[in-house]
């Protein structure tokens, strides 16, 4: 039995009895591969998905397809991908040692020939139900079972691969033969491997509520009060992904013993564990600590806050940087964060913060010095790229418009593959 999901509010959802199949529709569908290791490859699925329906309304209809955790997915595959919230909140270091070991053109072969193998007929299958237009990899697992569906199932649809990790690549992400591989400029320039596909330049795609930038300063009490914050009080936010990892229960409760005129928001993901601990938590402390766990209104916490305390991770750092937001930089999972904290400071946007004390020391300047403040988050908006997903968008259109048959796109839609590191 194959899953695929809807990839936004007006995507169908596609199933039957044995499989799966395309239903009747003027729009033309797109298979969008992803994993649900971190909350980032999804995130950018759907943002794209936003985009399309906004930039084309009607014409597409992506959809969603795990093959490595999703139903149909083979059960080995489904443990593996399980096992990766627990290993990055308790054994980062053994995950940065198995990142490492696979880093390398020799090992990605011996891994798409054995356990990857497992989670091509998902792929493939979903493939020959949707018949789609474009077949895109949001995850590094998934670019060369999207192109081998393509080859098997679906035959002249172009195959594209979306980065989401912001600086150095995994050399999971660089599979030959797919049509061309988008992501940001950082990743793009320090994770090639010899000749591969061309590249299109974008930044990581963020969801439609974060497309429209800062918040101006007089908005944001309105916003607190929406949110049942207090408007006046400086405002730290901690989080640490969707798998809520950082030692987010550690700091929360660091600050509230440090400050008694600082409120705290923590954002727990997908760690229930800590999400319970903080409730305990804030039930001491008379409302200065909210805390919640997945959030779809992920926008509005940042908004109202002066200032978030994270891990390094691409897709918190890429929203807070379209909010305007100064950052603290806590910590970064081995692998495919190293190097996010360095492009986050040398921008101007934010600060390193590793330790207890340190962050202490931090929050208290910057609760000083709101001028400070200012200069950060003026620094983080222009990190951002809150554009990334129509790009994006754009890009996928015109290569599925180009297929023998379709229409092609208008003019203004157009798009040039390539740029130079």
């Amino acid at each position: 039995m194959i899953g695929l999901m809807p990839a936004g509010e007006h995507g169908p959802a596609i199933a039957r009895r044995t499989g799966v199949r395309a239903s009747r529709r003027a729009c033309a569908p797109l298979l969008f591969l992803i994993a649900d290791t971190g909350g980032g490859h999804r995130n950018a699925a759907r943002a794209v998905s936003q985009a399309l329906d906004q930039l084309y309304p009607g014409r597409f209809a992506p959809v969603l397809c795990d093959p490595l955790a999703g139903p149909g997915s083979a059960r080995l595959l489904r443990l593996v991908i399980r096992l990766y919230g627990p290993v990055i909140r308790l054994a980062p270091w053994l995950w940065g040692a198995a990142y490492r070991s696979c880093d390398s053109r020799p090992a990605m072969w011996l891994l798409r020939r054995t356990v990857l193998r497992l989670a091509q007929r998902p792929v493939t299958e979903a493939a020959r139900a949707v018949r789609p237009a474009a077949i895109v990899s949001f995850h590094p697992l998934t670019g060369a079972l999207a192109r081998r569906a393509r080859d098997l199932a679906a035959p002249g649809a172009p195959a594209v691969t979306v980065i989401t990790d912001l600086t150095r690549a995994h050399t999971a992400w660089w599979y030959p033969g797919v049509n061309v591989i988008a992501g940001p400029p950082g990743a793009l320039c320090h994770g090639r491997v010899g000749d591969g596909p061309p590249t299109f330049p974008a930044g990581l795609p963020v969801t439609r509520e974060f497309w429209e930038g800062r918040l101006e300063r007089g908005q944001r009490p309105a916003l607190r009060r929406s949110l049942d914050l207090d408007e006046s009080r400086f405002l730290v936010l901690l989080t640490g992904g969707g798998e809520g990892t950082g030692g987010i229960g550690r700091r929360a409760a660091a600050i509230l013993r440090r400050f008694d005129d600082i409120d705290v928001v923590a954002v727990c993901g997908r760690n229930r564990r800590l999400e319970r601990r903080l409730g305990r938590l804030a039930a001491r402390h008379r409302g200065r600590l909210t805390v919640t766990g997945f959030t779809s209104d992920m926008a509005g916490w940042l908004r109202c806050c002066d200032v978030v305390v994270t891990k390094a991770g691409p897709g918190t750092i890429a929203e807070a940087s379209c909010c305007g937001i100064p950052m603290l930089l806590t910590s970064h999972v081995p692998g495919q964060e190293a190097g996010n904290a360095d492009m986050v400071t040398s921008a101007g946007a934010g600060r390193k913060a590793g330790g207890v004390r340190l962050l202490l020391a931090e929050i208290e300047s910057l609760q000083r010095d709101q001028r400070t403040v200012e200069a950060l988050g003026t620094a983080a908006a222009r990190l951002g790229q809150p554009g990334a997903a129509a790009g994006i968008a754009r890009l996928i259109t015109g290569l599925a418009g180009s297929r023998p048959g379709s229409t092609r796109p208008r003019s203004e839609n157009s798009f040039a593959v390539g740029g130079q590191c």
